[in-house]
């Protein structure tokens, strides 16, 4: 468990704040200790079927108040990296509404027709269709040779209680097997581009702040890629059999049964909070 106080702190939501419709035991608390204090807070998530707003409404739902400002997501950093780098170019994101409508308040350019189309955003879609499907194929292989991009590098959303569904991943290999093309880009962790993103918020150094997840592929290998310390919590994919055969190199710096154990034991004590 870590035996400091960092400054800045960087939270994955599914899995790690609340699984499914329920927050995780000692999410709420622990947050409102950060906030009282004064330490920075973050969410992210890659999951780009919601956007900040919708995240927002949906802590304060659950009983954690937050802002859409504190949300950053795929949604954010697919829009912004357009804006930034590609404002003029014609897009087709094979995408779920959320993204769709803030590429529309972005103005940022869409359409269907392959002659037209400068990038396809590949995301986790579950409208998701052939239809769909070739438009892609007829973008990026014909006259304009339309670039594949995509919002998150993740296989699969993991379900409560087991299961799950494709994620992002899924549409992008299936653009990328017919075209025979790569994708080029993604916009989630454990990416350059969201990593850019949380430091912007942060306005901190990477040695002062913390990123704590469920997952090794994404949150864990995050917080490495940004020399951040790394916390796992036992709440969502990874299970402590997993741990135990990651090398050291791999390893989180800290691994938590639950999320509330990131605080140091002499201020989760200072608070009352015992040992549950």
């Amino acid at each position: 468990m870590p035996e400091q106080l960092y400054v800045g702190y960087v939270f994955d939501l599914d899995g790690t704040i609340y699984l499914g419709d329920e927050l995780l035991p000692g999410a709420a608390r622990v947050i409102e200790a950060l906030r009282e204090l004064e330490r920075k807070v973050v969410f992210v998530s890659n999951n780009p079927t919601r956007d900040p707003e919708d995240y927002a409404q949906k802590l304060s739902r659950l009983g954690l108040e937050a802002a859409a400002d504190d949300v950053i997501n795929t949604v954010v950093t697919t829009t912004d990296w357009l804006a930034a780098n590609a404002a003029e170019a014609t897009v087709f994101p094979i995408s779920e509404e959320p993204l769709r409508r803030a590429l529309r308040e972005r103005e940022i350019h869409m359409s269907e027709d392959p002659a037209e189309i400068d990038i396809v955003i590949a995301s986790y879609d579950r409208t998701f269709e052939y239809r769909k499907l070739q438009i892609a194929f007829d973008a990026i292989r014909g006259p304009r040779r339309a670039r594949l991009l995509a919002t998150n590098p993740d296989r699969f959303c993991p379900f409560p209680g087991g299961g799950g569904e494709p994620d992002a991943a899924a549409i992008t290999a299936a653009v990328e097997v017919c075209t025979q093309t790569q994708c080029e880009l993604h916009f989630g962790k454990p990416g350059p581009i969201m990593l850019q993103a949380i430091a912007a918020k942060l306005e901190l150094s990477p040695e002062e702040c913390v990123l704590t997840g469920d997952r090794m592929t994404t949150d864990i290998r995050a917080a490495q890629e940004a020399s951040m310390a790394s916390a796992l919590v036992l709440t969502g994919e990874t299970d402590a059999e997993a741990v135990a055969d990651l090398s050291d190199d791999q390893r989180p710096d800290y691994v938590l049964e639950r999320i509330d154990r990131l605080l140091p034991a002499e201020y989760r004590q200072g608070l009352g909070w015992g040992r549950d």
